[in-house]
């Protein structure tokens, strides 16, 4: 493998990595913020009470993953969707990633007995839509700032 190969491959994998951290310090913030709201303790209380340390610390390897997955999807396919603005491309991948999480997570989750299933899967897709977004939106800005100033 020449030099020019391995730089070029060395800067994409700092680029996938300063915008996968920024997504996920996104997500993790967000999750801190919804985390203090009284709706969010009678939510995780109506799932086993979870413990808000708890919820911190998983929503930031969460959010490393969901992040990864944007950031990876955003760097390998800018080029080949017709949407220009990075901003826009990345909130729309967030987007689907919150469909995708909503379908494996939130939806069998309500299957599981509580008398108020519909209600707690609203107020938790409210919580996931403004942690994946504003994770789409960090990266797709990031993402600008990275390859504009280039």
């Amino acid at each position: 493998m020449n030099s020019i190969n391995k730089t070029t491959r060395m800067a994409g994998f700092l680029n996938l990595s300063k915008l996968t951290i920024g997504g996920a310090v996104a997500f993790w913030i967000t999750t801190i913020a919804t985390s203090l709201l009284p709706i969010a303790a009678e939510y995780r209380a109506a799932f086993s009470n979870w413990s808000l340390q708890t919820v911190w610390i998983d929503s930031l390897f969460a959010g490393l993953i969901i992040g990864y997955g944007v950031s990876y999807s955003l760097l390998r396919f800018m080029d080949k969707n017709p949407i220009e603005d990075p901003i826009l491309k990345s909130t729309i991948l967030g987007f689907a990633a919150l469909v995708i999480a909503t379908i494996l997570i939130d939806v069998p989750r309500t299957f599981l007995g509580s008398n108020h299933a519909l209600y707690y899967f609203l107020i938790g897709v409210m919580f996931n839509t403004a942690r994946f977004l504003l994770l789409g939106l960090v990266i797709g800005y990031l993402y600008k700032r990275l390859y504009e100033s280039a």
